[in-house]
């Protein structure tokens, strides 16, 4: 990444100005040993973390600011364990003036931090012109994988609520999930940029094509990242917020990151990240995790490897191309197609648990049953003989199941109500 300093982008300077307001709140409302406190205390510690990151990646020819805002999230850590220390020894008036020493001090490295974003600007590159209209930051979030995770979160409360869960809930729930696939996506615009030029599938991306600057995408995808938490912490529960950033965290750092790029089982150990919605979704509406959650976690676990080899073996080429180690360029066509009936009925003997635990009833059993059986037809029909046509049909219609499959979920627990 370019480190001659630039201009900050406009969620930098979100996430920075929304970080110091919390920080102030934290101050201002502060009761230490109570549960508010300590959710506000995490929210301001995530915008914290996404201001540091953002300008420790896309800032670092900035010496002061990226001191600056290191010691603001120090400081911010400490101030946290002094807050523990205040809880430890019973509001003890020591510890209480240690602990709102430790929060100035925060505060004050922020705010110097908040003035240096503002100033010097004469002396850093303006933005391009034309750089990055609102299209490219939508396409930055991938609003079509986006819908499918928020179906499955959707179904997940559903099932959470064991009916209608409130309207409030579900659609804080809904937005602040959105946030989180969205910052992880432009994170993975970041991240792939280099071998996205190499796909005809990915190689009109805006950053892989320079319409967003990799910073511009980096502030993007760390503030929709830090306000999914702010979100989700503040309107459902921290169980919720921390499994949308651990998702978050695990699809960027594990799947992106690492697993991409190194083995053909990449997929189905970075499935893990996709199969987190519908838990978040469970979370919300019960506030915690139960055997239910693990199924659902499964369902999209299981059912994601046959649905991406479906689409790998059409653009083989494209990964072949970048280097990417996924199945068909390492283990050839044949043995990708036996792959995806395996998974594919795997699937679907999955997709009975809950009915067999007594979570979902005979609605839900009746749509898994013929949509399993269509599913496990294609995959099998494309073992036998394969072409692209069967490999789209059978990817195309993938979505379709698991869409229908988590819309009978919701849709169980309200008919038989």
């Amino acid at each position: 990444m370019d480190s001659r300093p630039r201009k900050p982008g406009p969620w930098l300077l979100l996430t920075a100005a929304s970080a110091l307001a919390a920080v102030i709140a934290v101050i201002a409302t502060g009761d230490w040993g109570k549960l508010p406190h300590y959710g506000a205390s995490l929210v301001a510690l995530s915008l914290l973390v996404a201001l540091a990151l953002g300008v420790w990646f896309g800032h670092r020819g900035r010496l002061r600011l990226v001191r600056l805002s290191e010691a603001a999230l120090c400081l911010y850590g400490v101030q946290l364990a002094s807050g523990g220390l205040v809880s430890l020894l019973d509001h003890a008036g020591w510890s209480i003036a240690l602990h709102l020493a430790f929060s100035g001090v925060a505060l004050l490295a922020l705010l110097l931090a908040c003035a240096d974003l503002l100033t010097g600007e004469r002396a850093l590159r303006p933005r391009r012109a034309g750089e990055g209209g609102w299209r490219d930051y939508v396409a930055l979030t991938k609003p079509r994988i986006m819908t499918l995770l928020l179906v499955t979160a959707a179904g997940g409360m559903f099932v959470g609520a064991r009916g209608v869960p409130s309207l409030g809930l579900l659609f804080a729930m809904l937005g602040g999930l959105a946030l989180a696939a969205g910052g992880a996506s432009a994170l993975n615009h970041l991240l792939d940029r280099d071998i996205d030029r190499h796909m005809t599938r990915t190689d009109r991306r805006p950053v892989a094509v320079g319409r967003i600057p990799p910073e511009r995408a980096l502030e993007f995808g760390l503030a929709l990242s830090a306000f999914s938490f702010v979100v989700l912490a503040s309107f459902t529960n921290i169980l919720t917020a921390a499994l949308a950033i651990f998702g978050n965290l695990f699809y960027v750092l594990v799947y992106t990151r690492w697993l991409k790029r190194t083995t053909p089982q990449n997929i189905v150990i970075g499935g893990a990240a996709g199969a987190i919605p519908p838990v978040v979704g469970y979370a919300a509406a019960s506030g915690s995790l139960a055997l239910p959650a693990l199924f659902l976690f499964l369902i999209v676990f299981v059912w994601t490897p046959p649905h991406f080899w479906a689409l790998a073996l059409l653009i083989k080429r494209d990964y072949a191309a970048a280097r990417i180690p996924m199945l068909p360029v390492v283990r050839g066509d044949s043995r990708t197609a036996k792959a995806i009936t395996r998974y594919t009925a795997l699937t679907v003997l999955v997709t009975l648990l809950p009915v067999l635990t007594g979570d979902l009833r005979w609605l839900y059993l009746a749509a898994a049953i013929a949509l399993g059986a269509a599913f496990l037809g294609l995959a099998v029909a494309l073992e036998r003989k394969l072409t692209p046509a069967r490999s789209r049909r059978l990817f195309s219609f993938s979505l379709a199941y698991l869409s229908l499959l988590f819309v009978a979920m919701a849709v169980d627990p309200i008919v038989l109500a």
